[in-house]
């Protein structure tokens, strides 16, 4: 035996293994005390719970809605015996702005709401889309507890903007493709306001439709009603573009205030496909998608897929019924009353949706004014006097410039015109077109169909011409205007038919035309080709024009940027219709009934300049007796346009132009000039008599042969060479004058100067 054992003493061991029930018995007992412990603890606890909620629901009864979450806030706190103390919780960790712009409103409209975020004390953020990637950024947003505002325009044929069209083109794909799915973006909270014209009817703010379907179809939560934007202060629900975004951003604020406090928003319960019937929202809540919304904005917009309500919105709902499902009879007397409560406050919403329906009705009974609150008042702003609810008279730079004797316009060199006579007007704010060279910046309302009341022609030429007497007695005393010539501007002796719009959608255009006549006053019209209908039954006027602002189907589109879907074959049409006004036959007298035809071209450089060709089919076309080509006016900075002094063509560059079209068009020379306009005058040969031009017309003569023909019910007709006249040699191209007249003080100054320097 190994001597080491013996220092080993086992005995406790094997008492252990000996007394190793009792043992068992112990732990077990213990257990067994603990289990009891808890199970009093947890009686205890529900008794205070029932005692606690006893004694709330007696002070609730007195208390607002607000306490009330208040107290059942503290109650939740109660966990295991004791109120553990949370952190304060952050809801919204601030705000990211996108923006996709392509003339820099939407990017203006980003600044703005930033400074708004600002106030709120949120960190706030401005990203073009341009410079985003949302392949690896966007899903970043699920996680972050910013809320997203996405501020998106709708460019040519509902196209997303330059800056917008990676991001678009990538959240469709998205938004379809299976591998993201339906969750992709859960988490995620965003608002939308789109930007748009909804003259463009067929793809109104269709882009901030689209971004606002895709981000919901790839599970983001919209936090608020998508907004919309309406350049057409006509249909614009704020009277502007500006109105609507600040009505939205206001409405942005107060939700982003509420969800920094961690409110969610309140729903009656009966939210199904995004269409929320509880009352407590109202109109203003209702979904983009719904049928009812897009009923209210009576917008031909395309189809939209139902917008479904995120779990947000619905899940304080549900909770509260599965709660609820056990209901105490104390209860129950409240319950009712909500009930009743709902049902009339549902009754009095169905009221108000009648009521409104009805309203609409009578409106489009009805027909509005096209002249608006907004609209009369950024007209006025630009020195406009509007007359009635449609027309406007305003006075031209260069009545004044004539009033002091120093020079008239390039009608003045081309035509004889008197320009301190002349009467610029127009019987029809409305426009077909948004030309990018707007000089009016497109301030005024714009439409394919005249869909205003109406108002009567005499009114209209009675008060533009007050209108415009009164604006040329303010110069009365003004140092260096001629007495001679202002006591000659107080009698009207042309109109000018081209301040702004188009003044041919006028119905009874062919009644102002005459009562003008009959005043002996003669007419200038100018269209945009648009109105080949129109453009035939127009009563002849002194001189009829049509812009010809580019000759392919392309260039016209991007600088004229029409309204109608079928805006070439229109356009091609007038030209003809035009051609018409020169060769038309009368049928009583087999006699030419011949009116002065005019193109008018205005050169934008980078833009219109390189079609050569083309024009001069065009001109074969429409055959026109005069051609005027005009470098593009640049006339400031607008958010409507991408237009810049770069576009502006040099006056060589227009002369240049000139020679080369002449060259493709074998029966039309050059024949006036006014430089300080940059603007030549193609003519006919036919003007040209023994090697004279013959542009300028015989006023008094139109007024006769006009009166002759309204006296033989149209059947005795004239040509455009019975009341020409002769053009003074300098008006005429390469004249010393460079169209200036001699009469002029400011031709003298020049002429003085030039002296001057030769000695």
């Amino acid at each position: 035996m190994d001597p080491s054992l013996d220092t080993w003493d086992f005995s406790p061991l094997i008492s252990l293994w000996i007394h190793r029930f009792y043992i068992y018995w112990g732990f077990a007992f213990g257990i067994s005390l603990w289990i009891c412990f808890q199970i009093v603890i947890r009686k205890q606890l529900g008794k205070d719970s029932n005692l606690m909620d006893f004694v709330q629901s007696s002070i609730l009864k007195d208390k607002t809605s607000q306490e009330k979450s208040l107290s059942k806030a503290t109650r939740d706190l109660v966990t295991n015996g004791y109120i553990s103390l949370q952190e304060k919780e952050v809801f919204v960790s601030g705000v990211k702005i996108f923006y996709g712009s392509q003339t820099g409103t939407a990017k203006g409209f980003a600044t703005i709401l930033a400074e708004a975020v600002t106030c709120l004390g949120l960190p706030v953020a401005i990203i073009n889309l341009k410079e985003y990637d949302p392949d690896d950024h966007l899903v970043e947003e699920v996680t972050s507890k910013s809320v997203c505002a996405f501020l998106v325009a709708t460019y040519t044929d509902g196209r997303p903007t330059e800056s917008a069209e990676w991001f678009c083109k990538w959240l469709e794909e998205a938004s379809i493709d299976f591998r993201f799915g339906q969750t992709y973006l859960k988490g995620m909270r965003y608002a939308v306001f789109g930007l748009g014209n909804s003259a463009y009817a067929s793809h109104f703010n269709k882009i901030g439709k689209n971004v606002d379907k895709w981000l919901w179809m790839l599970g983001a939560h919209r936090v608020m009603t998508r907004g919309e934007g309406d350049c057409n202060v006509v249909k614009s629900k704020h009277g502007s573009i500006e109105g609507d975004f600040r009505a939205w951003k206001t409405k942005f604020i107060s939700r982003l205030r509420a969800l920094s406090k961690g409110e969610k928003k309140s729903c009656g319960g009966n939210c199904k496909k995004g269409r929320c019937k509880s009352s407590q929202h109202g109109s203003e809540e209702m979904e983009p998608g719904s049928p009812a919304q897009d009923g209210l904005h009576q917008r031909d917009t395309e189809e939209e897929e139902p917008f479904a309500s995120t779990s947000e919105e619905d899940s304080s709902t549900e909770d509260h019924q599965s709660l609820s499902s056990v209901v105490d009879v104390e209860d129950l007397g409240k319950i009712m009353n909500h009930v009743k409560k709902e049902k009339r406050e549902k009754e009095q919403q169905e009221e108000k949706t009648s009521l409104f329906r009805n309203t609409v009705k009578n409106e489009a009974s009805e027909r509005r004014a096209m002249i608006t609150p907004a609209l009369r008042e950024a007209l006025t702003k630009q020195g406009y006097q509007l007359i009635g609810s449609h027309s406007g008279v305003k006075l031209c730079r260069w009545t004044k410039s004539m009033l002091r004797g120093r020079g008239g316009c390039y009608k003045h060199t081309f035509y004889g015109i008197e320009s301190h006579r002349c009467m610029e007007t127009t019987p029809s704010l409305a426009c077909a077109n948004k030309c990018v060279f707007c000089w009016r910046h497109h301030t005024n309302p714009v439409g394919t169909e005249w869909r205003w009341k109406m108002d009567q022609p005499e009114m209209i030429l009675k008060e533009a011409i007050e209108n415009h007497q009164s604006m040329i007695k303010q110069f009365k005393g003004v140092p260096g205007v001629k007495e001679e010539r202002f006591e000659e501007g107080m009698t009207v002796k042309h109109c000018a038919l081209s301040l702004v719009g188009e003044p041919i959608m006028y119905p009874e255009i062919n009644r102002f035309l005459k009562l003008l006549h009959e005043c002996k006053i003669s007419s200038f019209l100018v269209t945009n080709a648009q109105f080949p209908v129109e453009i035939k039954n127009l009563k002849p006027v002194t001189q009829l024009y049509v812009s010809v602002d580019a000759s392919t189907k392309d260039s016209l589109k991007k600088i004229d940027r029409p309204l109608f879907k079928d805006f070439w074959q229109r356009f091609l049409d007038s030209l003809k219709a035009l051609a018409a006004k020169v060769i038309a036959l009368s049928v009583i007298w087999l006699q030419h009934l011949q009116q002065r035809t005019v193109y008018r071209l205005t050169l934008v450089k980078a833009w219109n300049v390189d079609e050569l060709q083309a024009y001069a089919e065009l001109v074969s076309l429409g055959s026109p007796d005069f051609i005027e080509v005009k470098g593009v006016t640049y006339c400031g900075e607008s958010s409507a346009s991408s237009l810049t002094m770069a576009n502006v063509p040099w006056h060589e560059e227009v002369v240049r132009f000139v020679h080369e079209l002449v060259d493709l068009i074998p029966n039309y020379e050059i024949a006036c000039e006014h430089e300080h306009s940059n603007c030549l005058l193609i003519a006919h040969k036919k003007f040209k008599i023994d090697r004279e031009w013959w542009t300028w017309i015989n006023y008094n003569r139109f007024q006769e042969l006009i009166q002759e023909y309204e006296d033989s019910g149209g059947s005795k007709t004239f040509s455009a060479e019975d009341y020409m006249a002769k053009t003074p040699h300098w008006a005429l191209f390469g004249a010393s004058e460079r169209g200036f007249d001699p009469k002029d003080t400011r031709y003298q100054r020049k002429n003085k100067s030039k002296d001057i320097s030769g000695c």
